[in-house]
């Protein structure tokens, strides 16, 4: 008789400013699990791009610092034997991956890629939606097609930086004005986000920017109160009950995410039903905007002077952290943290089911 668990393939860490971030989801999400249901086996990858595998588990590591498998190899061939071996006739070694992968090389569609390619079901985005929400000047895009108001911007390569900087900060200065907000285009978490006040201070954002992605984007500021809402779902997304985000300090930064544990979050944000209402059709505009499917959080400044709904960006893997909005919300619209879990899981498969049913060849 076959092993009436499912294996779980728990995918963390990585080769990205925010893999610290994504072992402290990975800890959260994995004493978390119904153990009963699943087992796991982890799939660490190493700061440098290394990745190890460890045993199967059926209960979750003690401490967070066992999630960096120091007693296992780092042995990119046993990973890719485990992830593949479907594909050559063997025993599948999990039954659906779990990338808990924030930033570059895993939130963006590469490891998703990988996974495509690998023909194993995933939690989450698929590759186009992981891309897509990923590049804040893509998304952006794909917003305004979708009819979603939001912020003033600005967005250049390092490659024009270099050849004409000059020229571009006179059209940030005359386009937008000061303050504004200068971010690396892929990346999450806050990680290299500067507010600049002067001409001094955006050219020094710039060059830290720059130091995490080859393209910049600067956004107009925006006095407002800075809400979320987590979607949960494929063809028929769910919005949850809006929240609001109230930073400890000058605005949302890493610090404040992930270190001080300061920062207010108010569930249900404090907002009466017409614009809780109209957050959360915003946000699912934006999940179908970006052809989301799993997973997706968006977030929304909501301007003070008039009361004017801004969309921000959208997360396709945000945080399962003590601090994390995401399930959080969930729980708060009636969705504990384990039943979100396995909702995440069904939806990963059931996407899978369905692409198993296209055709890929020409037959008439």
């Amino acid at each position: 008789m076959g092993n009436p668990k499912l294996t779980v393939g728990l995918t963390y860490g990585g080769k990205s400013g925010e893999h610290e971030v994504s072992l402290q989801t990975a800890f959260a999400v994995m004493n978390a699990f119904d153990y009963d249901k699943y087992e796991i086996v982890p799939f660490y990858i190493t700061k440098q791009g290394l990745w190890k595998v460890g045993k199967t588990l059926s209960a979750p590591f003690g401490r967070i610092e066992e999630l960096k498998l120091a007693d296992a190899p780092e042995d990119m061939g046993t990973a890719l034997n485990a992830v593949f071996s479907g594909l050559s006739g063997g025993e599948k070694a999990v039954d659906v991956m779990f990338p808990l992968l924030h930033g570059t090389h895993g939130e963006d569609g590469t490891i998703q890629g990988l996974f495509e390619m690998a023909n194993i079901p995933y939690v989450g985005a698929g590759v186009l939606a992981s891309a897509a929400g990923m590049d804040k000047v893509v998304m952006k895009k794909l917003f305004a097609e979708a009819g979603l108001d939001q912020c003033l911007y600005c967005y250049f390569s390092v490659s024009a930086w270099k050849r004409q900087g000059y020229e571009l900060i006179t059209n940030v200065e005359d386009k937008l004005g000061y303050p504004v907000f200068v971010k690396p285009a892929n990346l999450g978490s806050s990680v290299g986000i500067s507010k600049a006040v002067d001409k001094e201070s955006l050219i020094k954002a710039v060059e830290f920017a720059f130091k995490y992605d080859t393209k910049v984007i600067i956004e107009e500021f925006v006095d407002a109160r800075e809400l979320e809402v987590s979607v949960l779902g494929n063809d028929e997304p769910e919005a949850s009950v809006p929240g609001e985000i109230v930073s400890s300090g000058e605005y949302y930064d890493y610090a404040a995410k992930y270190i001080d544990g300061k920062s207010q979050m108010l569930i249900p944000a404090p907002v009466d039903c017409e614009v809780a209402d109209h957050l959360r059709e915003s946000a699912i505009t934006a999940f179908r905007a970006i052809e989301g499917s799993g997973i997706t959080r968006a977030d929304f400044f909501m301007r003070r002077s008039d009361g004017k709904i801004l969309i921000n960006e959208v997360n396709t893997m945000p945080g399962f952290t003590p601090f994390s909005m995401y399930p959080l919300l969930w729980r708060e619209t009636g969705l504990s943290y384990k039943a979100l879990l396995d909702r995440m899981i069904e939806l990963a498969l059931e996407r899978y089911e369905f692409k198993q049913s296209l055709k890929y060849d020409n037959e008439q």
